[in-house]
């Protein structure tokens, strides 16, 4: 059985910054484990560097036009290179699932969904209205980089989710979307064995990144306001203890937030550079603590945290907030703190690092909870079942 895996951005600022840590590469990993062959088919920009994967997963890149009429030589260019006999569409897209959908009326071959977040939630959500003035419209439609010639505009986001029902399939990751869209629950996984802490030694870790004078809380995501970091940093001056420092790993590759904390937090925050995604568990080896602070709104509530799950496979302590499916993810083996307040999460701090044997106890429960329900092998038992449904 050959599955495409149909990306509607790999490029460099998409879900190919990540490398192989992000949602359509664990797709990829968990189908392998059930004796799928692979191909992950994607847009990239022409400044991009040639990703690779693993030599058992080939991923086809096409040059992505950025506007329409352009942008239907890249598409067409796409669908000739979908060659799977089940088609799974990352992102509830036009430039995934609505490519993916014109592929099944070409060959009638299945179409899988997988939706990892609620697009629209960047727009307003619900509130989203595209309401022109006719000169604004024509603007729109006629002008080269006219907002309706962009294949990924808001306008057809909306549309686009009158289409879900077209899927053969749907799987997702949060209860949040589930109760949106149906469908069946797929968690994100982790690679447990390359994220395994007693392969690394964190004080070796922390000597090699500059860390070791320093209690690190990391963050091994792309900072936006809705992650909450501010909330932390808040509490950091609250304790006001030089030691506790905020590890960011990556910074942003969306727009200039993380030099917007620095100017104002700077004294708290420590900046490491873009890691390879099999790098990732030698950094996170070096965190004391691993915080996701997610603040309570649409956005981070559609969202299943990937550094959740990098810090319960490293058995690290972990304080969160009780949003979306955290509280569910994490059960009673990590820190919850309501969201939005610093005030809270100070508290926590001092409480896990006063009690520091008790959090690193916590941290090695978190680890086996994923283990048995957010690693790999947990993905490939479930998508075993959604590959058994399409036969």
């Amino acid at each position: 059985m050959k599955v495409s895996i149909v990306v509607g951005d790999l490029s460099s600022s998409g879900a190919g910054r990540w490398g192989g840590a992000v949602r359509p590469f664990l797709l990829a990993q968990a189908l392998k484990k059930i004796n799928c062959e692979i191909e992950i088919v994607g847009f990239t920009q022409a400044t991009d560097e040639t990703l690779t994967l693993s030599e058992d997963i080939p991923i086809v890149s096409i040059i992505k036009e950025t506007y329409y009429p352009q942008f239907f030589k890249s598409a067409q260019q796409l669908l000739q290179q979908i060659t799977g006999n089940i088609i799974y569409a990352y992102k509830l897209k036009p430039t995934s699932f609505g490519l993916s959908l014109f592929k099944r009326w070409q060959t009638h071959r299945p179409v899988i969904l997988d939706i990892d977040d609620w697009e629209l939630s960047w727009y307003g959500g619900e509130q989203y209205q595209y309401k022109p003035s006719l000169k604004q419209l024509g603007r729109d439609l006629l002008k080269p980089d006219g907002s309706l010639r962009q294949p990924d505009y808001p306008l057809y986001l909306k549309w686009i989710e009158r289409l879900v029902s077209q899927a053969d399939c749907i799987t997702l990751h949060t209860e949040f979307l589930k109760q949106r869209f149906g469908g069946i629950y797929l968690p994100n996984g982790k690679d447990t064995t390359l994220f395994d802490p007693q392969r690394y030694d964190p004080e070796a870790s922390r000597l090699q990144y500059g860390l070791k004078d320093y209690r690190i809380l990391m963050f091994p995501g792309a900072p936006r306001p809705y992650k909450g970091l501010e909330d932390v940093l808040i509490a950091l001056e609250q304790l006001n203890q030089k030691d506790i420092k905020l590890v960011i790993v990556g910074g942003s590759p969306y727009d200039e937030y993380d030099e917007q904390l620095m100017q104002r937090w700077g004294q708290w925050i420590i900046k490491l550079p873009k890691t390879p995604a099999i790098m990732m568990p030698e950094v996170v080896a070096a965190a004391h603590v691993v915080v996701v602070p997610q603040r309570d709104v649409p956005a981070a509530q559609a969202q299943f945290p990937l550094k959740l799950t990098d810090g319960m496979a490293m058995a690290k302590p972990i304080l969160a907030t009780q949003v979306g499916d955290i509280p569910e993810i994490l059960g009673e083996t990590g820190y919850l703190v309501k969201s939005g307040s610093p005030e809270q999460i100070a508290q926590t701090l001092a409480r896990i690092f006063d009690h520091f044997e008790e959090a690193q106890a916590k941290g090695w429960k978190a680890r086996q909870r994923c283990l048995e329900n957010y690693s790999i092998d947990a993905m490939a038992v479930i998508l075993q079942e959604v590959i058994d449904k399409l036969h």
